[in-house]
């Protein structure tokens, strides 16, 4: 006990040195730019003056804030039970379907709302980070209201404690209905939730066996939903009560029991922080670092907050080798064009539909597995989609656009002038205090432009390979 305390003690003594000095510019804009979305020039330029640690812990510091923007007034409406198909007339099964259509589209604006206005980027990524661990989808759970009801529990625990989500999602009336498991009963489990809990929730592929996912399947058997209400109930008469040995644990487990075992393994946290560092760091985790934060993750009773915090502070986050090599996910790169260049949005709706276009589709990942992520972004066709997306933006195409038109009219142009003049529009930062020109191109960068280091305009720095990177 007394080596590993002065290990600890002798490791913060070496780096004191560099947690101790103000982050830079750089440095800062690397940080916000992994934590949230593509930050601008006086939020880099206020965290610049902090140290790691302190800029961190201002981070973590703002993630209990509620949504800002409100949710579509139907989540707040009494469940109601889906229809039977069978007693519907095909002109009320068209109505329903439209429906949810509609609370579908109202979702997806509702948060790409909140990313575009959100004072805590982190949280929204965060609650997207879980999105993508624990995914359910809308093609699937096909009501919405549940869906919601999910997605306020992941944005609840998104930075609390993970022991608590995993308990929570479990018990989750849409992720019963995803995997199946609202209809497992004794003599009939269905395999799975257990079988996604242990490779994609919690261990990883390759550290259980098949009996484990047999054995835990019955255990989850009687965890159902009341159709009369869509909370979770459990049905003790459907339930198997016999022994069960899962993990080499034998008992007559219930699911509280299994996710029990789950998180007393080492493995969980190592699992948990090696997706952490391929969201945050790089598509290829440390290994010896990972168990390091890992370790220090389950020692805190598996805090969200402690875990990226080991994470953000270390210096393999900071590695030269670790800039601008992970691709922005579609959503990171039009909330980040948004909010990077000030871009007023009337409607979120196509932007939302914009990120699915390219790949990512809020409230509906694409398999139990989620997005990939990393390289997977990019192929030939979501890269052209992606350049014109940019493209549309700067010559004021897109929707969100139309405003920024207005204020165009200051550069000479008529506000009903159909030409966009780009540069005029990106001539509004340069007198920003701190905003010169060149910083603000250098902002738009993890590393350095493959179009040269002199660019002109910002309009080319967007439509630079570079700014598809992180």
């Amino acid at each position: 006990m007394w080596r590993r305390a002065l290990a600890v003690v002798l490791c913060g003594l070496a780096v004191s040195p560099v947690l101790a000095r103000p982050l830079g510019f750089d440095d800062a804009r690397h940080l916000l730019n992994r934590t949230g979305f593509a930050a601008n020039i006086p939020e880099i330029s206020e965290f610049a003056q902090l140290t790691r640690e302190a800029a961190v812990a201002r981070l973590l510091g703002w993630t209990d804030r509620a949504p800002a923007v409100s949710a579509p007034e139907w989540t707040q409406a009494p469940y109601e039970p889906p229809p039977r198909p069978a007693l519907m007339s095909d002109a009320e099964r068209k109505d329903y379907q439209r429906r949810l259509v509609s609370q579908g589209r109202d979702l997806k604006a509702w948060w790409m709302a909140e990313m575009l206005t959100t004072t805590s980027p982190l949280t929204e990524k965060m609650v997207l980070f879980w999105h993508n661990h624990f995914t359910s989808s809308l093609r699937k759970v096909r009501m919405p209201l549940l869906m919601y009801r999910q997605h306020m529990t992941l944005r609840r625990h998104a930075l609390g404690n993970f022991r608590e989500l995993l308990q929570a999602v479990a018990r989750d009336p849409a992720m019963l209905i995803y995997l199946d498991g609202a209809a497992s009963r004794k003599g009939q489990p269905n395999e799975n939730f257990a079988r996604e809990l242990m490779e994609l929730f919690t261990l990883g592929e390759g550290r259980y066996s098949e009996q484990d996912v047999k054995e835990a399947a019955r255990a989850f058997t009687g965890w159902s939903i009341d159709r009369d209400t869509g909370e979770f109930m459990f049905r003790r008469a459907l339930h198997d009560d016999g022994i069960k040995t899962v993990l080499g644990v034998s008992g007559a487990h219930d699911g509280a029991a299994v996710l029990g075992i789950l998180l007393a393994r080492p493995e969980t946290a190592e699992f948990i922080v090696g997706k952490l560092w391929r969201e945050f760091v790089s598509m290829q985790p440390d290994t010896a670092e990972v168990r390091r934060i890992a370790g220090v993750f389950r020692d805190s009773g598996y805090d969200i907050r402690t875990a990226l915090r080991e994470l953000l502070t270390a210096d393999a986050f900071y590695a030269p080798r670790h800039r601008g090599n992970l691709v922005k996910s579609p959503v990171d790169l039009v909330v980040g064009t948004l909010r990077q260049f000030r871009m007023a949005v009337a409607d979120p709706l196509p932007y939302a539909l914009t990120a699915a276009r390219l790949g990512q589709d809020l409230f509906a990942p694409p398999n139990v597995k989620g997005w990939p992520g990393g390289e997977a972004w990019i192929n030939a066709t979501t890269l052209l989609s992606r350049r014109q997306f940019l493209e549309n933006m700067f010559r004021g195409s897109e929707p969100g656009m139309q405003a920024a038109m207005q204020t165009v009219a200051m550069a000479g142009n008529r506000p009903d002038d159909p030409k966009f003049d780009d540069l005029a529009w990106f001539r509004q930062f340069a007198g920003r205090p701190g905003e010169d020109w060149q910083r603000l191109v250098f902002a738009t960068r993890p590393v350095t432009a493959v179009t040269g280091q002199d660019v002109v305009a910002l309009r080319m720095a967007v439509q630079d390979a570079a700014y598809q990177l992180k």
